[in-house]
């Protein structure tokens, strides 16, 4: 036990928290910027097992901000080369690596088997998914975002309000870290302190980081609670696999982004959303676009002059 004393020393963590956080089996979504200092201060503080999905490969562009890796990694899977780093960290630590992108098919099993989920992917997309599968499920989510010099950590779900509580409408941009740049140590604190808000939420530290919201910006942080922002109904995002043969399909790219469409029957209209065909009464849209950016604006373009049910389909890179 001689690892952990200086964090068993503390009032708050002690035989019993240490117990709690060897026993805890954690769910981490993204293995880039912000899943790096989270894998290392999780794995360092004795974490059970990690549950880690990530679809990427390392790349020399990552490693400015993700000193996980080194040269020797480029081009290995993110997944796999964290594995084998936190293996080195903490042999004790248990790491399952999955090489996969995180779906709406595949993420209510994933959180199933965990007792915590952290959203490191940086992908709204993946945040709001995430957060529709841990808020019926009771699952604690922590998720954090970062872009140029700001940020963001919030606690999500478990016996706080969902991310759509607080932030109910669509993102109004579609920049990332490739198209408007990030600093690597801005998007490490966030991460960090995404660690940070994991362990508190194990040990049931008071106050509790569910419900609480941590935006740093400008060289300063501020913060402000949430708990009783009410619930906001909102287009879900479904995976591919779930389109059915009665849905109507739009696809949102144009023929030179995306050479092939969603589906075989799909409508390609990238203008989609104040004009274009409308459902049937009965017939569920789905809107489809790379990021889910252009879907989202579309759905909520579109809701102004029909009712019915809506759904996104945030598809990658798959073209």
């Amino acid at each position: 036990m001689s690892r952990y004393l200086r964090q068993m020393v503390l009032p708050e963590m002690g035989a019993p928290g240490q117990a709690r956080i060897a026993a805890a089996h954690l769910l981490v979504v993204g293995a880039g910027a912000l899943g790096v200092p989270v894998l290392q201060y999780l794995a360092g503080a004795g974490i059970g097992h990690i549950t880690l999905i990530d679809p990427d490969t390392v790349e020399e562009s990552n490693l400015h901000r993700q000193p996980l890796y080194r040269m020797k990694d480029i081009g290995q899977a993110k997944v796999r080369a964290a594995a084998q780093a936190v293996a080195r960290l903490n042999p004790e630590v248990g790491i399952t690596a999955l090489v996969d992108r995180l779906t709406p098919a595949n993420a209510p099993a994933l959180i199933a088997q965990a007792d915590l989920v952290l959203d490191c992917a940086d992908s709204y997309a993946a945040s709001y998914t995430l957060s529709d599968a841990c808020l019926p499920a009771g699952k604690p989510l922590i998720s954090a975002s970062a872009l140029g010099i700001a940020g963001y950590v919030g606690g999500f779900c478990g016996t706080a309000p969902s991310l759509r509580a607080l932030f109910p409408d669509p993102p109004d941009s579609g920049q990332t870290c490739a198209t408007a740049g990030v600093l690597g140590p801005v998007v490490g604190m966030l991460g960090c302190l995404q660690a940070q808000m994991a362990l508190s939420v194990l040990l049931g530290l008071s106050p509790s980081p569910l419900g609480q919201f941590i935006r740093y910006e400008g060289g300063r942080f501020t913060q402000f609670r949430f708990d009783r922002a009410p619930e906001n109904p909102g287009p879900r995002f479904i995976a591919r696999e779930e389109i059915t043969r009665g849905d109507m399909v739009i696809d949102l790219r144009p023929e030179d982004e995306a050479p092939h469409k969603a589906t075989a029957t799909a409508l390609r209209i990238p203008g989609y959303g104040e004009t274009g065909p409308l459902p049937a009464p009965d017939q569920r849209l789905v809107l489809a676009c790379r990021s889910g950016l252009r879907s989202w604006c579309a759905a909520d373009a579109l809701s102004r002059r029909w009712s019915g049910e809506i759904t996104l389909l945030a598809l990658g890179e798959d073209n």
